[in-house]
Order: structure tokens, then C-alpha cells, then sequence
């Protein structure tokens, strides 16, 4: 459906927006620009907005810039951010809305926001630093934005509107980006217009933004700071991009409490049944079409006083070390220049939870606490070497690109490329024997070889035991020690030939009960037996179900808790009140 009452561009592809002929400014146009001296500036033309746009191949890497923006406002008191979808009511379709409780932009400010190529943010600490990413991702995301800001600066409180609409400048054959702006402060308790031009130029942009913008009148867009706070942005976003088949491309009605990619939701490869439903859940799979589950791991840090919610509910923070078992870390000194104060990076690496189920694999690449790389595969598919091998670091010593979802492709990303290989199958060559697979040390697999030759063959059966299935779904997750030595700590007891990690002592008693694994069998081949594989899947979707009950239960015992403590709360005001009652009776019964 077209949004803006009918102001919509004829093409709602986003990738097909920007075929279109431009228009030549008329001559006389031409020369009234040169003797008015509005040569002064760099003209840029309309198209620049979409072309400057395709820099995000991806919608969610648009919608992480946008959060990146409320991320770094947390030094001025942010503590949220919302993303959730509303309705535009001159046409009932769907917008996209980020609002956040930071320091808002006053009227320079958010003239900076939305010209191009202008940023102030080039700390250590925050995210953004190019200054395009409003622009770049607002368009990639739908044909128009709006802006609500309202700030603070000493003594002055100002309420700020600009309109960024590619309908607008094609609609009119604009042959330069125009922006119009609004500016109020409040003076005496009342809102009052705000000019720094003429009041012409004022009206002007207010006729503008009444005709091509979500809102009908000057009320309706005051309206808008409503719920902003006395301080903070709202960022609306309409007309929206669909696809090919003319829908849009933001999932809003299959999950209430998240945003979803269509078409990017299909497990591919060659999996069982019982294999894809694990895969789907997997946060590598999800984090493609499900935005709640991409910003679940977008910051490496946990939050101190910061929420991201989306459709009204909070996400909750994934951090995939945590997710690991047999972890392992290693220290990477980059090849930087003499003069360089890069220190050295520490990289966790383990195997996935899933392990050796699925073949999930790959570096998990931040920069200034942002994910920039998820599940990279620096090894190639196809090979078991590397399988189910998971890492993740921070690389602030490299840049990334514009997008944010990749590196530029610097000598020292590819050193740091190279290295990542290498830890990766240092890590398979020590620790594959671990998830089932046979030792690569040639002094490993002698052991391994001679072990199972006294206990009965290469059929021998292997018990292994569920120890905090919340973390494995069916393998042991306690983290290795660091002075772990695998040649000592795995044993094939003759009496039952039990392949032990020196972690398993430690378990939870309520997630591993009735949890423990039915005997399987080890091939002396090296690889897992297709019957395993399908018998450990089947354990795992019945060990996750089992984590989400827990979770649910775990979540009402909260509740239960909650409303507990209100209930003595009350009970105490109510135990204080009889007995300041009581006590003013009876010093009435002891007067004369």
C-alpha cells in the first residue's frame, strides 16, 4: 500500500529506487543560482541518498547503526532504546520507530544529523564515527525518515523536526537534497516557534512536512514529543521497502515481539529433520532473518543501565563465550607499526554447545564493543577439520567498513585472517577427541587406538554423562583449566570405557536430572557414525525443550517471588498502621 496518502514513489523496491532519470536544472535556473552566488556550497543530488544507501547490503546492518546511535548516547544518560512499528494513519501502513532517552540533538545538532559526511564522534569508547550513518541507513530501511529531538543546553529547551524524504525530492524533481527543518523552544511553559531564517522560509518548511510526512498538522508533530521525554530522539521511518513480490520487506505480523527478514529464514544444507530443527534455534541461523536474536549478541559487553526493547519487550543479552565448552584462550599480538600502541587481543576459543551435532562454525568479530563479523568462516566448508569450532575477539586495532559488517581488507586483517586459521585448527588438532572424533596427535591416537583395543575394539560403547544440559544440550560444558593436558585427562576406563573431561565433576543437579545420555558408539574412523549423529540429535531437541521449560519455570518462580514481596511489603504498612493505631488507643485509655 502507497504510504503519505498516495506520496510514494512508483518503485518501492529498494534496489530498483534508484533507476530513474534525473532531471537538468533549466538554464535559467542555472543562472540565476550563479548570480545569487549559490555556488558557494556543493550541490548533491537526490540519487546521491539512494546510491549513498546501498552500502548496506543488509536491513539489519541499517537497524544496528541506528541502536549504535542510542548505544553511544549512554554517556549523556541514555538508558533505552525502542524499536517497534506503528501506523501511519494518512494510509494505515506500517512504519518503523527507534526512539531513545539520550541528550536529543538541539537545532545544530540535528542539522549535523541529517547533512552528509559530518561526524563528531571519533572516541575510543564510541560506536559511530563516519557520520553518513543516519542517512545510509534511514534510506536503506524505507523511502522517508523523520526526526523528533529535543535537547537540553544550559537554561535553553529546544524541540527540533527534520524531514529526510527521497519521495519528496524525486516527487518534485529536486535537482539538490533538501531538508526541511522546524524549530521550537519553550519559553514561559508554552512551545514557540524557533526561526533562524525568515518566517517565510519557516511556513514554507512547515508545508512541507504537513504535505509529505506521516502527520496532518502542526499538532499532530508536537504531539510526537509526547513520550520523548524531557530529553531525547525519535527517528520514524515510512515507506517502507518491499520486495519482489510486493511485500514488505520487515516481517511485522509473524512474531509480535520481534522484526523479521523475509525469505532469510530457511535452513539450507544437508541436514535430518530432527538436525534443522536444532539449526534453526542456533543463534548463527536466527540472527540472519531475527532482529531480537541479532541484537542479542551485537554488543560484547553486558549492558550497565541500557535496554534495547523491541516491540515492548526487552532483549536479552547473548554472549557466546558462554555458549562454549573446552574453552580455550588465546593471546594475538597484531603486526602493527613500531609506533603503535596496539596491545595484544585475547581470543576465546571453544566448541559450540551443539558440539558434535552440528557442524557451527566461526569467528565472532567485534570492533568498540560491536559485532562486525558473526560466525566468520575462515576455514572453508566441507572438511571436518575446524568443525563446530567458535570464536570470538575484539579487533579494535583494524577498521571496519562503511557498513559496519565487514573489515577493510588491510595487510593487517589479513595477518589477522591467516591467524584465526591457525588457532582454529590448533585448536581441532589438541581438542577434537573431545567431541568424539579421533585424536590428530599421533601419540593421542596411539593411546586412543591401544585403550579401545583392551576395552574391546573400535564397537566399544561410550557413556557420556549430561552435566549442565543448559549449556551443552547433552555434552559437558565445563570450561577446561588452563593448565589442561589432554593426554592425561582422557581415559577409557577399562570397565566401562568412559570417556571423561576433567571438567564433568561439577554438575547442576536440577538441570541435569534425568538428563543423562543413552550409551553410544565411537568408529575408529575418525568420524561420527550417521546413526550417532541422528541419535544425539533427537536427545538434543528433547534436552532444549527441557531448557526452555526450565526457563518458563524459572521466569514464573521470579514472578511468584515479585508478587510474594509485594504482598509483605503491603503486609508491613498494614502491620505499622494497626500498630501506630493501637498505640494511640492505648495512650487514649491512660488519659484521666
Amino acid at each position: 500500500m502507497d504510504g503519505g496518502g498516495g506520496r510514494a514513489l512508483d518503485c518501492r523496491s529498494f534496489w530498483k529506487a534508484g533507476a530513474y532519470e534525473a532531471p537538468t536544472a533549466p538554464t535559467r535556473e542555472f543562472q540565476d543560482a550563479l548570480e545569487t552566488g549559490d555556488f558557494d556550497r556543493a550541490r548533491v543530488h537526490p540519487k546521491f541518498l539512494h546510491t549513498n544507501a546501498t552500502s548496506h547490503k543488509w536491513a539489519f546492518g541499517a537497524i544496528a547503526e541506528l541502536l549504535d546511535n542510542a548505544v553511544d548516547e549512554r554517556i549523556n544518560g541514555a538508558t533505552f532504546i525502542k524499536v517497534d512499528k506503528s501506523i501511519n494513519l494518512k494510509d494505515n501502513s506500517s512504519m518503523l520507530v527507534f526512539q531513545d532517552d539520550g541528550g536529543g540533538m538541539d537545532p545544530e545538532g540535528v542539522r549535523r544529523c541529517m547533512s552528509l559526511g559530518f561526524s563528531t564522534k571519533k572516541s575510543k569508547t564510541t560506536i559511530g564515527q563516519y557520520g553518513n550513518g543516519f542517512k545510509t541507513s534511514t534510506m536503506r530501511l524505507g523511502a522517508d525518515a523523520i526526526v523528533f529531538t529535543r535537547a537540553i543546553r544550559g537554561s535553553n529547551v529546544t524541540l527540533s523536526i527534520g524531514l529526510l524524504s527521497y519521495t519528496f525530492l524525486r516527487k518534485t524533481m529536486k535537482d539538490d537534497i533538501v531538508v526541511p527543518m522546524l524549530d521550537f523552544k519553550i519559553q514561559d511553559g508554552d512551545i514557540v516557534p524557533l526561526v533562524y531564517g525568515s518566517q517565510g522560509d519557516w511556513d514554507s518548511s512547515l508545508k512541507i512536512l504537513l504535505d509529505w510526512s506521516p502527520f496532518s498538522s502542526k499538532e499532530e508533530l508536537l504531539q510526537q514529543f509526547q513520550d520523548v521525554g524531557s530529553h531525547g530522539t525519535k527517528v520514524v521511518v515510512y515507506n517502507l521497502w518491499m520486495n519482489d513480490d510486493g511485500l514488505l520487506e520487515l516481517d511485522f505480523e509473524d512474531d509480535d515481539e520481534d522484526i523479521l527478514l523475509r525469505d532469510q529464514g530457511s535452513a539450507s544444507g544437508g541436514f535430518t529433520k530432527s538436525q534443522k530443527e536444532i539449526v534453526k534455534q542456533h543463534i548463527s541461523h536466527r540472527l540472519r532473518f531475527s532482529l531480537r536474536a541479532y541484537t542479542s549478541i551485537l554488543y560484547l559487553r553486558k549492558f550497565d543501565n541500557f535496554q534495547i526493547i523491541l516491540r515492548g519487550k526487552p532483549v536479552e543479552q547473548l554472549f557466546i563465550t558462554d555458549e562454549l565448552k573446552f574453552k580455550k584462550v588465546v593471546t594475538y599480538k597484531p603486526q602493527a607499526a613500531h609506533d603503535s600502541q596496539v596491545a595484544s587481543v585475547k581470543i576465546d576459543v571453544g566448541f559450540a554447545k551443539e558440539a558434535p551435532i552440528l557442524g557451527i562454525f566461526g569467528m565472532n568479530v567485534y570492533h568498540k564493543d560491536r559485532l562486525i563479523m558473526p560466525f566468520w568462516k575462515v576455514l572453508q566448508e566441507g572438511s571436518s577439520r575446524g568443525r563446530s569450532v567458535v570464536g570470538v575477539l575484539e579487533a579494535n586495532f583494524i577498521e571496519p567498513a562503511h557498513d559496519k559488517q565487514d573489515f577493510e581488507r588491510t595487510p593487517l586483517f589479513i595477518r589477522l585472517e591467516a591467524r584465526l586459521r591457525q588457532i582454529i585448527i590448533d585448536f581441532w588438532k589438541e581438542r577434537c577427541h573431545l567431541i568424539g572424533y579421533q585424536p590428530i596427535d599421533p601419540q593421542l591416537r596411539s593411546q586412543f587406538k591401544a585403550t579401545l583395543k583392551d576395552s574391546g575394539g573400535p564397537g566399544t560403547q561410550v557413556h557420556h554423562k549430561a552435566s549442565s544440559a543448559r549449556r551443552t544440550g547433552g555434552f559437558s560444558s565445563n570450561l577446561l583449566p588452563e593448565t589442561y593436558d589432554d593426554i592425561t585427562t582422557v581415559g577409557l576406563a577399562n570397565n566401562g570405557s568412559h570417556l571423561q573431561s576433567s571438567g564433568q565433576a561439577q554438575e547442576n543437579n536440577m538441570e541435569s536430572e534425568g538428563l543423562d545420555e543413552d550409551l553410544v558408539e565411537i568408529g575408529s574412523s575418525g568420524v561420527l557414525d550417521p546413526n550417532l549423529i541422528e541419535k544425539l540429535s533427537e536427545e538434543n531437541i528433547a534436552l532444549f525443550s527441557r531448557r526452555e521449560e526450565l526457563r518458563q519455570r524459572d521466569t514464573q518462580l521470579k514472578q511468584t517471588i515479585g508478587d510474594l514481596e509485594h504482598e509483605l511489603e503491603e503486609t508491613k504498612k498494614k502491620c505499622g498502621q494497626l500498630a501506630a493505631q493501637l498505640k494511640a488507643w492505648k495512650n487514649q485509655q491512660h488519659l484521666p
